[in-house]
């Protein structure tokens, strides 16, 4: 396990200068991995997801939702999950996917889904 540091909070740039409400998080833990998504199609705006475990066993998600245009704000959060939300149905179930948490659909769900 490594001593990992992330920046909770909001972050915008209003003309020019970056105005950060940011602050730091420490916990010993271990990345088990990530993934982005884009919500646009030219890629200036999206979302960061990644999972942590904790020393004591904790999952954690770290989500930055980001733009890359001047005055709209970036923000990030944690949310602690349990297995069931990275798996098929659950709310982070694409970061589960991601790695390698998230179990198949079965034939019934795959026909919901679609």
């Amino acid at each position: 396990m490594e001593t990992i540091t992330l920046h909770i909070g909001r972050s915008v740039i209003v003309g020019g200068c970056q105005q950060d409400n940011l602050r730091p998080v420490q916990f010993e833990g271990e990345l088990i991995g990530s993934r982005r998504e884009f919500i646009d199609e030219r890629g200036t705006r999206g979302v960061d997801q990644s999972l942590y475990r904790t020393a004591d066993g904790r999952l954690i998600v770290y989500v930055e939702n980001w733009s890359r245009w001047q005055g709209e704000p970036t923000t990030s959060k944690l949310v602690q999950v349990q297995p069931a939300d990275l798996d098929a149905g659950g709310p982070y179930e694409l970061l589960g996917r991601a790695c390698g948490m998230a179990r198949a659909l079965s034939l019934d769900e795959a026909l919901e889904v679609a």
